[in-house]
């Protein structure tokens, strides 16, 4: 198969998007990328990253993408999870302490860290309204730690929330009180819970 038919299915499989290492995971050299990208017009949205011209942009991708030591979190996880009523007005993502974030905080991105004992639990996968799959949490972890800082919430987004939890099949009470204990928010989750139910 011809290199620019392999990267037109790369292309095709990525929903309008090109990276650099999975160009160079196929044999295909960087010239070669370079002459593809220019011939297709496509745009370098971030380092290594391309996408073609008639693609949606999909920001939440991009940065998933550029950044492997992000997960999404809080009002962005809300959304992503459904148990949001509108698109947040900003992203929100958490790392692990010591991680550099100057240039998503430059961004305008919400940064939040955490203890890498806390880093990964709850992390799923979730698609994009644009179809693409970003590490974000799982509703339980998302659910803690909106509890975790609910002083600097909007009320009605955690109120909203937190009903369309409670209220979806796909909840699960015992992970959530799991992770609440892990977090240190098991008191406060289970007053928010009895409250609900």
């Amino acid at each position: 198969m011809a290199c620019f038919d392999v990267l037109d299915r790369l292309v095709a499989e990525g929903n309008g998007y090109l990276r650099t290492a999975q160009v160079l995971e196929h044999g295909i050299s960087k010239p070669t990328l370079a002459r593809y990208v220019s011939k297709r017009r496509m745009e370098r949205v971030a380092h290594g990253l391309y996408l073609a011209q008639d693609s949606w942009e999909d920001v939440l991708y991009q940065l998933c993408l550029a950044n492997v030591g992000i997960v999404f979190s809080y009002e962005t996880s809300l959304f992503l999870n459904g148990l949001m009523e509108r698109e947040p007005e900003g992203i929100d993502v958490t790392v692990r302490v010591g991680y550099n974030a100057t240039h998503l905080r430059k961004r305008g991105i919400v940064v939040h860290q955490v203890q890498p004992a806390a880093f990964d639990m709850g992390v799923t996968e979730l698609t994009t309204v644009f179809g693409n799959a970003v590490r974000t949490y799982d509703m339980e972890r998302t659910m803690c730690d909106m509890v975790r800082n609910r002083e600097s919430l909007d009320v009605q987004v955690f109120r909203y929330a937190m009903r369309e939890y409670m209220a979806s099949d796909a909840k699960d009470l015992h992970r959530l009180m799991d992770y609440a204990k892990r977090l240190h928010v098991e008191s406060s989750m289970r007053l928010y819970t009895e409250v609900m139910l």
